[in-house]
């Protein structure tokens, strides 16, 4: 496992495996469209140590309570998912970023409560401070790449389709599995940015509770 550290280096290494990538849009208009925000920073606790933050939802929520999330929501009417992912760091944790930070994209993956969600992948850096919003976060966390780099993730449990498991994660940091949509989308960064490995993860499927 290879010992990450906050670095232009690591950044370039980022920016240029996301833009060999070939990232799979979906052409639904059944679907609603969502953009979600990657971002990568450093710790709070140590800033020279890269990771991505992940929020935890309110449980108080009428849709996908208590659940680990990315920052993101649903695209506006004339929002790009860059405009949008960029709005939702700014109203959930209060980051106000520019264009210029976005290092690349993912695959559009699609949920069962009916959303394309399109990742945008960001780089933060060292340096920034977080003001999350209490209606629509709970928790921050910092996933850090040598949790993402373990080959003890992905694991899957049984699907309600035969050959569409549910892929989800076990991460020390959150002491609880994650699952999808959220651990599918980490896990193609995991493969595709830090790995270099064009990983594809819209088939893999959500475990019954995130359907609502």
């Amino acid at each position: 496992m290879a010992n990450f550290t906050i670095t232009t280096k690591l950044r370039d290494g980022l920016t240029e495996n996301l833009r060999r990538f070939k990232p799979v849009s979906i052409e639904n208009a059944d679907l609603r469209h969502a953009a979600v925000a990657v971002v990568v920073a450093g710790s709070p606790d140590d800033f020279t140590i890269p990771g991505i933050l992940l929020t935890r939802r309110p449980v108080r929520l009428n849709r996908h309570s208590g659940q680990y999330a990315l920052p993101g929501g649903k695209i506006d009417p004339g929002e790009t998912p860059q405009v949008a992912a960029l709005r939702e760091l700014h109203e959930e944790l209060g980051l106000k970023l520019e264009e210029s930070s976005i290092i690349g994209r993912l695959d559009d993956y699609p949920t069962r409560s009916r959303f394309r969600i399109t990742p945008i992948v960001f780089w933060l850096g060292s340096t920034y401070g977080l003001t999350p919003c209490a209606d629509e976060v709970d928790r921050v966390f910092h996933l850090p790449f040598n949790e993402l780099d373990s080959d003890a993730i992905p694991v899957f449990e049984p699907g309600v389709e035969a050959g569409r498991p549910v892929l989800c994660s076990n991460f020390p940091t959150l002491g609880h599995r994650m699952y999808s949509p959220t651990a599918s989308i980490v896990y193609q960064f995991r493969e595709v940015a830090i790995r270099a490995q064009p990983t594809r993860v819209s088939h893999f499927d959500q475990p019954r509770f995130a359907w609502k």
